[in-house]
């Protein structure tokens, strides 16, 4: 075999072996998130992503991961599987507009909670910080461990239950989307 034959082989041998998740990326307005990612020994894909804007401000972009592919909003709330949404800022936006958005997110999407959930969502507002331009904050839901908090970095806790989870992911995907339902339609993959 030829040395060019070789390495066409060894190029095509590499391609083959290296998992394909890692080799390919989603880009919305400049913001790159990887097509899979690896989350407590399970293998997650971008099932998409959204742009949120605040009248004409771009002000994040939102990446929405599950264990494969789904459309359907109902679905992910009924399965108790493993989920995670990354937000990364495009702009800075001060903490306390963040926690006005998830109280607005809790009340339009689950109108009925509880008062054990609005305290759940008290400790996640508590734990919000201001971010800036190229920040991320990111949460995770992990079945029987509960959801992981992450600002700018920095584990901030856990919150127990799926309640708690799928009201968070409400806010993003649920029937009344702060955001907007084109947001919701774009991280749901439609």
């Amino acid at each position: 075999m030829s040395r060019m034959g070789k390495v066409f082989l060894t190029i095509l041998v590499i391609s083959l072996t290296v998992p394909s998740y890692s080799l390919f990326a989603g880009t919305l307005k400049g913001v790159t998130m990887k097509d899979a990612i690896e989350v407590d020994g399970q293998k997650l894909v971008l099932n998409g992503m959204a742009l949120r804007k605040k009248f004409i401000f771009k002000v994040y972009v939102a990446g929405l991961y599950l264990p494969q592919k789904e459309t359907s909003a109902e679905k992910i709330f009924k399965t108790d599987g493993m989920r995670r949404v990354i937000m990364h800022f495009v702009r800075g936006v001060p903490a306390k507009k963040l926690n006005s958005a998830w109280y607005e997110g809790l009340e339009d999407n689950t109108p009925k909670h509880s008062p054990e959930l609005k305290k759940q969502f008290d400790t996640m507002c508590s734990w919000m910080e201001n971010v800036k331009d190229k920040e991320r904050i990111v949460y995770t839901y992990i079945p029987g461990k509960g959801t992981t908090v992450e600002v700018k970095g920095k584990v901030k806790g856990v919150i127990e239950g799926k309640a708690f989870a799928d009201a968070l992911f409400a806010c993003w995907i649920g029937p009344d989307p702060g955001p907007g339902e084109g947001f919701k339609e774009d991280l749901l993959g439609l």
